[in-house]
């Protein structure tokens, strides 16, 4: 038998003390939360996700990923569970804005300083090129590799499609700067291959007035002005034509800054060889080098007996050092009584 006064309350719950009670147990969502959703419908443009609000949010297609997609099924299945970012609060009709791109992007950052702190080398497609060098993706991100760490005889624009090696020089979140070289990630490999004191055949392929750029084996070396010869030179244009091959010796190489420091001036049988006959220079190249390495391992090993030397005289001043007795000789005061 149905109870009438039951009846008569369960009549008297309104649409009200419902949206009362939705109220109540209602969960406070704001911008730059991450939540759980389910999708529950997919349309041409975005998805509707259920998280759990009064009216379900909403994710628009260019909010779906990091990387550009035509379509939500390319991202997202119907019934699927899945982290989502509030990008912004409830609109006119109390609906959120939700991301996963954000999520991505900041998850992205997190991996670049990583791959940073761990001075990781990276490889990606150039996808695009400016008047100031190339741009990439690295994580999704888009990075940009200035053209004086470009290290190719291309053209930029030959190099669209083309996967390059690179190396991290600056990432920086807060200002949104992904900055790469190419060049430091080549000249990395190439130093792993070479030595100092090592004689090597480049081409001249830049002059400035401070020094010659020769490229080694497809990556670029400088000559500095003060490493052509010991004989004074008022500019290299003097000595080298752009193209010109020569045989230079490798006397620094720099692979945190990505620099290979190459001299002609340590080749030289006699000073200003290089000005009054460089074939003389190239000839006895190998010969010279040999003294140049042999002199550097003097050198060194002078250094080494001298810190040996001053470690083993320390050792016995210690060792001479007398002990400290008990006995102490009584000090006057430092007061007068």
């Amino acid at each position: 038998m149905v109870n009438q006064n039951t009846l008569s309350m369960d009549v008297g719950f309104t649409h009200e003390d419902f949206a009362a009670l939705l109220d109540k147990y209602d969960y406070h969502f704001s911008p730059g939360d991450v939540v759980a959703g389910t999708v529950f419908s997919l349309e041409p443009r975005g998805a509707l996700i259920d998280i759990g609000a009064k009216t379900a949010a909403y994710i628009p297609i260019q909010e779906m990923s990091i990387n550009r997609i035509d379509s939500p099924e390319e991202v997202l299945q119907s019934n699927e569970t899945r982290e989502f970012f509030i990008l912004a609060d409830e609109n006119e009709d109390g609906q959120l804005t939700l991301s996963i791109r954000r999520i991505e992007y900041m998850r992205a950052w997190e991996r670049v300083r990583q791959l940073q702190a761990e001075d990781a080398t990276v490889r990606s497609l150039v996808f695009a090129t400016n008047r100031g060098g190339a741009l990439v993706r690295i994580e999704g991100l888009r990075g940009f590799i200035p053209g004086s760490h470009i290290s190719t005889r291309k053209p930029k624009e030959e190099l669209v499609g083309e996967e390059l090696p690179l190396k991290f020089l600056e990432v920086d979140e807060e200002r949104n700067r992904l900055v790469l070289s190419h060049r430091r990630a080549l000249v990395e490999r190439k130093m792993n291959r070479l030595e100092v004191g090592e004689v090597v055949i480049g081409t001249v392929r830049g002059i400035k007035p401070y020094g010659a750029f020769i490229d080694i084996g497809g990556v670029s070396g400088l000559l500095h002005i003060s490493e052509i010869s010991h004989d004074h030179i008022d500019t290299p244009h003097s000595v080298f034509n752009v193209n010109d091959e020569l045989k230079v010796m490798i006397i620094d190489l720099d692979a945190e800054r990505g620099r290979i420091s190459l001299s002609t001036k340590q080749l030289e049988p006699e000073p200003g060889d290089m000005v009054k006959n460089p074939n003389v220079v190239y000839e006895k190249a190998e010969e010279m080098a040999a003294k140049y390495r042999e002199q550097m391992k003097q050198a060194q090993d002078q250094v080494m007996k001298a810190v040996q030397e001053s470690q083993a005289a320390q050792t016995e001043v210690v060792e001479e050092t007398p002990a400290v007795t008990e006995e102490v000789e009584e000090l006057p005061p430092a007061t007068e009584e």
